[in-house]
């Protein structure tokens, strides 16, 4: 059986490639902007907001492929009075951003849901907490320099797992979870499905 991921993230299909996930991807037919207005309206707490993100994109892909497992995913970046935030759509959103990180803890919270015949049979979400160290106005503009616009779409406008990892002094969690999926568990569970070898 191959794995229907209902995302285009070149971070999560890397992430399935090297555990040597059998998969194929699609974009999910989800307004995520106007979704997440809608759940936020419902003030949900970071971890389900990130959990009914990654099901609805998984129910949107099932419908069109009932017969597949569709794995629907999203990431939340929580702060610790609660405030989340989205993808910078421009360099100085991102600046804004990673200001508002700077000296701070956040949380990642990553979410993965199967589908199989038209409902969940399958649910996680894995956090991370990342600690951002007082980087200078200097070390942001070259941090930029580099990295605009390759981090426009990443939460928090850094890739931990290339030069955005300079940005912390403290981060508690996998490099899985901080990229966008909760692996060791998701692995576990197609083990059990038999879509990965035991």
């Amino acid at each position: 059986m191959t794995l229907l991921l209902a995302s285009r993230s070149a971070g999560r299909a890397a992430l399935l490639q090297a555990a040597a996930v059998p998969f194929d991807a699609m974009a999910a037919p989800v307004d995520e902007d106007a979704a997440k207005a809608s759940l936020r309206a419902e003030r949900l707490a970071p971890r389900d907001l990130a959990d009914a993100l990654a099901d609805l994109k998984a129910q949107a892909v099932a419908r069109r492929h009932p017969d597949r497992l569709v794995l629907g995913a999203d990431q939340i970046l929580a702060l610790d009075d609660g405030t989340t935030l989205d993808k910078p759509t421009s360099r100085a959103e991102a600046a804004d951003q990673l200001r508002l990180l700077r000296g701070r803890t956040h949380r990642l919270l990553s979410a993965a849901v199967l589908i199989a015949e038209g409902r969940a049979i399958w649910r996680h979400v894995e956090e991370a907490r990342l600690s951002v160290r007082a980087f200078s106005d200097a070390f942001l503009e070259d941090y930029l320099d580099a990295e605009w616009p390759a981090i426009a779409g990443c939460v928090g406008g850094y890739r931990v797992e290339g030069r955005g990892v300079t940005l912390f002094e403290r981060i508690e969690g996998t490099q899985a979870a901080i990229v966008g999926l909760p692996l060791l568990p998701l692995l576990a569970q197609l083990r059990r499905l038999g879509v990965m070898p035991s």
